[in-house]
C-alpha cells in the first residue's frame, strides 16, 4: 500500500510538471502583451518597457520559466500583473462560489445519474430504458450556457424564484448564497449526470447477469435487496470513478456557468485573466485545476479498496 502511494504521488508530480511546461508555453504562444493591456493605448514604448522590467517580461522565455519554477518551489504561484496582489490570494478569495457550486453540482448529477442509471439497466430495452437513454443523450448535447440561460429565463424572470446572476450581498448568509448557486449547479448537474447515466447502465448490465445475482435471486430475496447489496455494490467501481472525472468536468464546465450567472469564481477570474493575458493568474489557476484533478484521481484510487475488498492497491 505504501509504494502503491508512493507509485501515485510520483506520478502526481510528473503530470503537475507536464502541466507547468504546457501552461507557460501556450499562455506565452497566445498574441498579445499584458503590459500594452494593462498600461492602454497612451503608453509610450518607455512605459511599456519599464514595466516589463517590473514583471520580468523582458527576458528570455527559459528565464521567465526558471524564475516560475522557483517560485513554485517555494509555494507562489506569483503576483498578478493586473490585480496586484498574490496569485495565490486572487484564487482564495474566489474559490468558495467555485467549490459550493462543484459541490451542489456533483450531488445533484450523482442523486440523477446513479438511480437513473439502475432503473434504465433493470428495465433494459423497455420505455423507461429508452426515455433515460434518450435523457442521457440529450444531456450529453445540450450546451451548458444555452441551458443556463433557459432556466435564467423561466425560473428567474419568468417565476422570480431564484436570481437572475451574482452571488448575493455582501454580508449574505451561507443560506443566501446557495440560493443563488441553485440553478448554475442544476445546469453543471442536469447535463453531467447524462455520463454518469451511461455508465451506471453499463456497470450495472455487466453484474446482472453474473452467477451471483441469479443465486440470489433464486434464493428469494426481494428484487430491491438484489439490485442494492448484490447487484450495485459491485457494480461501484466504474461508478465512482465517474463520479471523480464528473467533479473534475464540474470545474472545467464552471467556466462557462460562472460567466453565464456572473458568479465571482476561479472560472470567472480565469476568463477575465486571458482577455487581459494576465500569465501568472492564468498559470497559476491552471496548475490548480490540474492539481486538484490528478488528486481526486488518486483518491477515487484509494477509494477502490473501500468499495470493493476485493480490489487490491
Amino acid at each position: 500500500m505504501g509504494r502503491y502511494v508512493l507509485g501515485r504521488l510520483g506520478g502526481m508530480a510528473a503530470v503537475l510538471a507536464l502541466v507547468a511546461v504546457l501552461v507557460f508555453v501556450l499562455t506565452r504562444a497566445a498574441p498579445g502583451d499584458p503590459v500594452a493591456v494593462l498600461l492602454g493605448d497612451q503608453a509610450t514604448a518607455e512605459d511599456i518597457a519599464r514595466v516589463q522590467r517590473v514583471y520580468g517580461l523582458d527576458r528570455s522565455l527559459p528565464e521567465q520559466f526558471g524564475l516560475w519554477l522557483v517560485q513554485l518551489a517555494h509555494g507562489n504561484l506569483g503576483d498578478s500583473i493586473f490585480l496586484q496582489r498574490p496569485v495565490t490570494q486572487a484564487l482564495w478569495e474566489r474559490a468558495e462560489p467555485t467549490v459550493l457550486l462543484a459541490s451542489m453540482a456533483v450531488a445533484i448529477a450523482a442523486l440523477i445519474g446513479v438511480p437513473c442509471g439502475v432503473v434504465s439497466a433493470v428495465f433494459r430495452g423497455r420505455a423507461a430504458d429508452q426515455l433515460l437513454t434518450g435523457f442521457a443523450m440529450l444531456g450529453a448535447s445540450v450546451p451548458s450556457f444555452w441551458f443556463g440561460l433557459v432556466l435564467m429565463q423561466v425560473f428567474a424572470v419568468g417565476l422570480g424564484w431564484f436570481p437572475v446572476s451574482g452571488y448575493g450581498e455582501p454580508g449574505a448568509t451561507l443560506a443566501q448564497r446557495l440560493h443563488c448557486l441553485v440553478l448554475p449547479a442544476t445546469v453543471l448537474g442536469v447535463l453531467n449526470s447524462a455520463l454518469i447515466i451511461r455508465f451506471t447502465r453499463a456497470s450495472m448490465l455487466d453484474v446482472l447477469g453474473e452467477d451471483y445475482v441469479r443465486t440470489a435471486r433464486a434464493k428469494g430475496l426481494p428484487e430491491h435487496r438484489v439490485m442494492l447489496k448484490h447487484a450495485l455494490r459491485n457494480a461501484l467501481v466504474p461508478i465512482v470513478t465517474v463520479i471523480g472525472l464528473t467533479v473534475a468536468l464540474m470545474i472545467g464546465g464552471a467556466v462557462v456557468t460562472e460567466t453565464v450567472f456572473g458568479l465571482p469564481g476561479v472560472g470567472n477570474l480565469v476568463v477575465s485573466a486571458v482577455t487581459r493575458r494576465d500569465y501568472p493568474v492564468i498559470q497559476g489557476a491552471l496548475l490548480v485545476v490540474a492539481a486538484v484533478y490528478v488528486v481526486i484521481n488518486v483518491l477515487v484510487d484509494l477509494l477502490y479498496t473501500v468499495v470493493d475488498p476485493r480490489v487490491s492497491a
